[in-house]
């Protein structure tokens, strides 16, 4: 572990990573741990592909700083006012160009859009999580309203890898495509990242890269790593993510993250 620098900022994944999949809690001592950090003066933002829908939990955990990142760097949002400070989304034509180009490369493939205010789901698409009754489902051309934070793909007939491989060479230059789930490919907006959203957040408080640590798991976590001043992946992480990485942390499971911040605030005494 290198020794911490006088200023600092954590950058964490959330699932996988700090906490369990779909956990809808900070463990205790995670959390104990993340309000050492935030009285010490260290901003700790989380970093996740997690929607807004999905964050009310974590707002708790967030810290004097109050800025969090969701949607895979597509929204960098004020947790303190509860409101979008910036919104990076794909346009309706833009999208639509790329869902008749995925269907022409995945055969079977369902398409869902992830929005600021929740999903727009296509006729087939089956959602593994439960949304609410009056979500729009229908054609993409005609429930398109909004920018799209994410481009989902789903294809249950086809392997997982396939799919993420059709998927990138069917977009080619045109988005950024990622995923953080086996089986469910994420598309944002052209040179939308966690790395593009959290390199903007630490201009905007006069943090440097080399400041920076960052945890993750997933290959949509790889551009924050690869941007970041120090890296750890968790020792659960994806292979991908390992060998990009500077350290492994232990596991999600045995709370990793918050192991290496509480050993980091030791060192700083």
């Amino acid at each position: 572990m290198t020794s911490p620098s006088d200023r600092m900022l954590i950058a964490t994944d959330l699932d996988g990573t700090l906490v369990a999949n779909d956990s809808a809690t900070v463990p205790p001592y995670t959390a104990a741990v993340l309000r050492r950090m935030d009285d010490a003066g260290i901003p700790v933002v989380f970093v996740t592909a997690r929607p807004l829908r999905w964050m009310d939990a974590f707002w708790p955990h967030v810290g004097e700083h109050g800025l969090a990142v969701v949607s895979n760097g597509a929204i960098t949002f004020d947790v303190h006012r509860r409101r979008i400070r910036s919104l990076i989304g794909i346009d309706a034509p833009t999208g639509l160009g790329l869902t008749a180009d995925i269907a022409d490369a995945v055969p079977g493939a369902w398409f869902a859009i992830e929005c600021a205010d929740g999903m727009r789901l296509d006729p087939a698409y089956v959602e593994q999580y439960p949304v609410p009754a009056d979500t729009p489902r229908g054609v993409l051309s005609d429930i398109w309203d909004q920018p799209a934070v994410k481009l989902l793909v789903r294809a249950p007939s086809t392997d997982a890898d396939d799919l993420h491989g059709r998927v990138v060479a069917a977009v080619g230059e045109r988005a950024t495509v990622t995923w953080s789930v086996s089986g469910l490919v994420e598309i944002s907006a052209l040179g939308v990242t966690k790395a593009s959203a959290l390199a903007a957040l630490c201009a905007e408080v006069g943090v440097a890269a080399d400041e920076v640590y960052a945890f993750g798991d997933m290959p949509n976590d790889i551009p924050m790593l690869s941007w970041a001043g120090t890296a750890y992946a968790v020792a659960n992480a994806h292979d991908s993510v390992r060998a990009i990485a500077d350290h492994i942390a232990p596991a999600c499971t045995e709370e990793g993250v918050a192991q290496v911040l509480a050993e980091l605030l030791d060192q700083r005494g």
